[in-house]
C-alpha cells in the first residue's frame, strides 16, 4: 500500500484515532531515546498503553508503514505520525493569561521539544508588563493583533481565569486564532471553523475520584459478603 499525503488522510481519519496519534508519536519518541531501533505493534501498544489490535487499526488510516515479521521502523514511524499530526513545523503559540499556570506552561519545555514555539506571554494586569517569564517579556493584552499578525499565530492558549475567558477567545478569534487550547474552567462559545480544546485539571481528578470510590466500595462489598 502506498502512503497517504496528510490532506488525503485527514479527510477520514476518525477522531477518537487523532486524539490517540500524540500518545504514539510520544511512546515512539521514548523507546528512540532508549535506543530501539525497531518495535512490534504489541511492544508499541505496551508502551502507548492501547491494546495492540486498536493501534494497528489506528496506523492503517496513515498508511503502510510496518515490515510483516520486522515490525515498525520507530524512527521513520515516528517522523510520518509527526507529519501527520502538523508537529515537523513549528508552530508559533500565544499565551494569555500569566498567572501560577501561565508561569507554568510558559517554562513547560515539552512544547519546543514538540514543535511549538512560544512568541508571547500576554497578561492584562499592567502590573505584570515587563516581567520575564522563561526567557520572555510579558506583555499587555493589547498587543494581541499585533503579536498574531507579526508571527503568524493560529493557536492561543487561554490560562486566564473563567471570568475573562469568553472574552480572550473572542479577541483570539478576531485577531485570527484558529485553534484555541482553554485551560480555564469554562465552555468557550466561538464560531464555525475555530478549534478548541479543553483541559479542566479538576475533572480529571474528579474522575480519579471516582474510580477511587468504585474500587473502595468493591472492597467493601467484598468484605461485607466474605
Amino acid at each position: 500500500m502506498t502512503a497517504r499525503t496528510p490532506s488525503e488522510a485527514a479527510r477520514d481519519i476518525p477522531e477518537a484515532t487523532v486524539a490517540r496519534l500524540p500518545v504514539y508519536l510520544r511512546a515512539l519518541t521514548g523507546l528512540s531515546e532508549a535506543g530501539t531501533s525497531t518495535c512490534s505493534s504489541e511492544d508499541l501498544a505496551a508502551a502507548a498503553g492501547v491494546n495492540s489490535a486498536k493501534l494497528r487499526k489506528d496506523l492503517s488510516y496513515l498508511g503502510s508503514y510496518g515490515t510483516r515479521g520486522v515490525g515498525y521502523d520507530v524512527d521513520y514511524l515516528r517522523y510520518q505520525i509527526a507529519r501527520e499530526i502538523g508537529v515537523t513545523q513549528d508552530w508559533p503559540v500565544v499565551i494569555v493569561g500569566i498567572g501560577n499556570l501561565g508561569h507554568a506552561l510558559a517554562n513547560y519545555s515539552g512544547f519546543r521539544s514538540r514543535g511549538f514555539r512560544t512568541v508571547a506571554l500576554l497578561d492584562a494586569d499592567a502590573s505584570r508588563t515587563g516581567e520575564v517569564v522563561a526567557g520572555i517579556d510579558v506583555r499587555p493584552f493589547d498587543d494581541l493583533e499585533r503579536i498574531v499578525r507579526e508571527h503568524g499565530v493560529a493557536i492561543g492558549v487561554i490560562a486566564t481565569p473563567s471570568l475573562a475567558a469568553q472574552d480572550v477567545a473572542e479577541r483570539m478569534v478576531a485577531a485570527g486564532i484558529t485553534s484555541i487550547l482553554n485551560f480555564a474552567a469554562t465552555v468557550l462559545s466561538v464560531p464555525a471553523g475555530v478549534d478548541v480544546r479543553k483541559v479542566d485539571l479538576s475533572i480529571e481528578l474528579q474522575i480519579l475520584a471516582y474510580h477511587e470510590q468504585r474500587k473502595h466500595g468493591d472492597q467493601t462489598t467484598r468484605e461485607v459478603t466474605a
